[in-house]
């Protein structure tokens, strides 16, 4: 069965990379002759912009593994699932508090949630519930079955090895030939004395630490690693012999086209 090329991302979300996949991905096609990991999986858009031969991609979100690995598995099912739920406020809450233990109704909770939550948020709070509100509008998941997003992201990951794990563990055992692309969480929202109180409870400065000291290791042994980050000076510090390039886009924050500034992020490059 051929494979669609255009293959989009079937998750929206928050920090995704679907704006900068295509630059990302022409920079690892330079380098990539082995396996490319990516261990802050999200979106996937450079994934699904890449399509490697062979791949591992990871996050410590095990919800978000158990959704990838229901699409790559059972995408019928999915579909089947998601399409006998209304959209509604009433549907939406009842979801959002549900705490399903099969795999699938896992996955298509988690799918539903994405789809119809304001914004295509994706937010846990201190208890590590999901707190997005109802989206509303014209909000839905009808796309992920009309454009064939589903179908065509499952066929994408046929063959992709899907884990649930942490970073360290990835750059670990990645070897010469294989690139890592790594995007971890962090806000470009801050001051420029800021960065390490603004982004303290997404992926803190320790992490930013130990990223930098695993993706250093990984380059000794001959892999190249690509990081995008916040464009701050203690970032450029942790990497200060990388390839730096500045990345530029407009922030998505205001629903005002027209409110919403430029704002820029480093893509440091390993090699």
């Amino acid at each position: 069965m051929s494979v669609d090329p255009r293959v989009l991302p079937f998750l929206k979300w928050p920090g995704g990379k679907r704006w900068a996949s295509p630059r990302i991905a022409a920079l690892i096609r330079e380098r990539l002759t082995k396996t490319y990991f990516e261990p802050f999986l999200g979106g996937g858009a450079v994934f699904f912009e890449l399509r490697p031969r062979l791949a591992v991609l990871s996050d410590i979100n095990a919800e978000l593994i158990n959704a990838y690995l229901q699409v790559r598995d059972s995408p019928r099912e999915l579909i089947r699932q998601i399409k006998r739920l209304p959209v509604s406020k009433n549907v939406y809450d009842r979801l959002r508090l549900a705490e399903p233990k099969d795999p699938i109704r896992r996955a298509v909770r988690f799918l539903y949630l994405n789809r119809t939550a304001f914004g295509g948020i994706y937010r846990l709070n201190l208890d590590g519930k999901f707190n997005v509100p109802y989206g509303g509008g014209e909000r839905t998941p009808q796309v992920l079955w009309e454009k064939q997003i589903l179908k065509n992201a499952s066929e994408a990951l046929a063959n992709v090895e899907i884990r649930a794990t942490d970073f360290k563990s990835i750059l670990e055992v990645a070897t010469k030939g294989d690139v890592v692309y790594c995007d971890p969480t962090y806000t470009v929202a801050h001051d420029r004395n800021g960065f390490i109180r603004y982004n303290e409870r997404n992926f803190s400065w320790a992490d930013q630490v130990a990223l930098a000291t695993s993706a250093l290791k990984a380059r000794q042994r001959g892999v190249m690693v690509i990081i995008s980050n916040a464009n701050h000076r203690s970032i450029r510090d942790l990497y200060s012999d990388a390839q730096f390039t500045i990345q530029q886009r407009r922030s998505r924050v205001s629903i005002d086209i027209s409110k919403r500034r430029l704002v820029e992020e480093l893509l440091i490059c390993l090699r």
